[in-house]
């Protein structure tokens, strides 16, 4: 079976020879009214990959799967290698679209993020996008540029201008540079590439990308010292051990530092704060948008609330005490982990009795002194929980 990738009216040599000697030439109607040879059979198909499938099943003879660009880079090989075996496929394939959109730019992509909204969650790709200081978006009629346009304004994304590219390889590319508003906005093909240029970003966080965690507490609003400190925030983070994907909750926000640094860490995550004071949430909305992630903040209390939320992988609890542990524990997935701090040594050890794990974290910082030299300031102890214990 030949897989061949199209970006334009040419293909190569081995290419071209496949779909002279299909008897079945499978694809999308552009592909084929512009490629297939007189002689071949025609299957037009849509985003239907099942029926693409039971299709090249039900053929005796030679199949030829056209798809754009290269076909193993968010495309059907992966389907049809499961279906068949890799070992059936002889794949041909094209530039990727991702590397005519930059190309078009004039801009390197090997440190670009790239992220399909095709057949995939627009909101996973719009948080990916949001975070990234370089991105590609793949989208797609269900989920076309302008639909990532609003995504990314409701996140409050910090780029200033993307760039939309349109049939790449085709006669009639084109190519387009908006503001986020003018992407939400417009009516764009569907079948676009989305960029966004290291060199248009707008960010407080920086235009280098780098891994980092436990951020200075500066770098949130938030109330007095009602915050995670920095140094007890770096334990959490490496307790919560935070998945690619998934489903975050932070309970008893306050400023959302936690869930804003989870966010940043991990794109992909679903990260939700929840927060009952509204001073605070207003904090928490501006500190996700001054980090370019996407935070869905909860003004309401918990544990009432948290039924309403899908079930979280992982659960950061830094306000509510034990009645809300008990309820987060009730909806947590099997696989999932809880973290949750203390004051008082009474109820962290009532915590770790649930979760199986107790650590004080005592932190002091240095402060100058008037001759140039630091003495050591304490900090309150916190008490950090972790679990369920395995």
């Amino acid at each position: 079976m030949a897989v061949v990738g199209v970006s334009g009216p040419e293909l190569g040599k081995d290419a071209a020879r496949a779909l002279q000697d299909a008897d079945l030439v499978v694809g999308g109607r552009r592909h084929l009214d512009a490629l297939a040879p007189p002689g071949a059979r025609r299957l037009a198909v849509g985003g239907d990959v099942a029926g693409v499938l039971d299709a090249v099943a039900a053929e005796p003879g030679r199949v030829c799967v056209l798809a754009s660009g290269d076909p193993g880079f968010f495309g059907i090989v992966r389907a049809l290698a499961d279906r068949f075996g890799p070992e059936r496929l002889q794949v041909h394939p094209a530039p990727p679209a991702v590397a005519l959109a930059f190309a078009r730019l004039g801009l390197p992509w090997d440190d670009a993020v790239v992220v399909s909204a095709h057949g995939r969650p627009l909101d996973h790709a719009a948080r990916r996008a949001a975070a990234a200081t370089k991105a590609a978006v793949l989208t797609s009629p269900d989920n076309p540029p302008e639909a990532l346009g609003r995504a990314l304004v409701a996140m409050g994304a910090g780029h200033r201008r993307v760039a939309v590219c349109s049939r790449l390889g085709a006669d009639d590319e084109s190519l387009a540079h908006v503001d986020l508003d003018g992407l939400a906005a417009g009516q764009w093909d569907p079948l676009s590439v989305v960029a966004v240029p290291v060199e248009n970003r707008g960010s407080a966080v920086g235009t280098a990308p780098t891994l980092s965690w436990g951020l200075a507490d500066d770098r949130f609003a938030h109330r007095e010292a009602m915050i995670t400190k920095s140094e007890v925030r770096a334990v959490v983070l490496g307790k919560l051990a935070i998945p690619a994907t998934g489903v975050l909750w932070d309970v008893g926000a306050g400023s959302a530092s936690v869930a804003v640094e989870c966010a940043l860490l991990t794109p992909g995550l679903a990260v939700w704060a929840v927060e009952r004071d509204p001073a605070d949430a207003g904090r928490a909305r501006a500190n996700a948008a001054a980090h370019n992630v996407g935070v869905e903040v909860v003004e309401a209390s918990a544990p009432e609330c948290l039924g309403a939320l899908p079930a979280p992988d992982r659960v950061f609890v830094g306000g509510g005490g034990l009645a809300v542990l008990d309820a987060v524990l009730e909806r947590l997935t099997p696989a999932g982990q809880v973290v949750a701090t203390f004051a008082a040594i009474d109820r962290a050890a009532a915590a770790a009795e649930r979760l199986g794990h107790l650590v004080q974290v005592q932190v002091s910082r240095g402060r100058p002194l008037p001759d140039g030299s630091f003495r050591l300031a304490a900090e309150n102890p916190v008490f950090v929980t972790w679990g369920p214990a395995e």
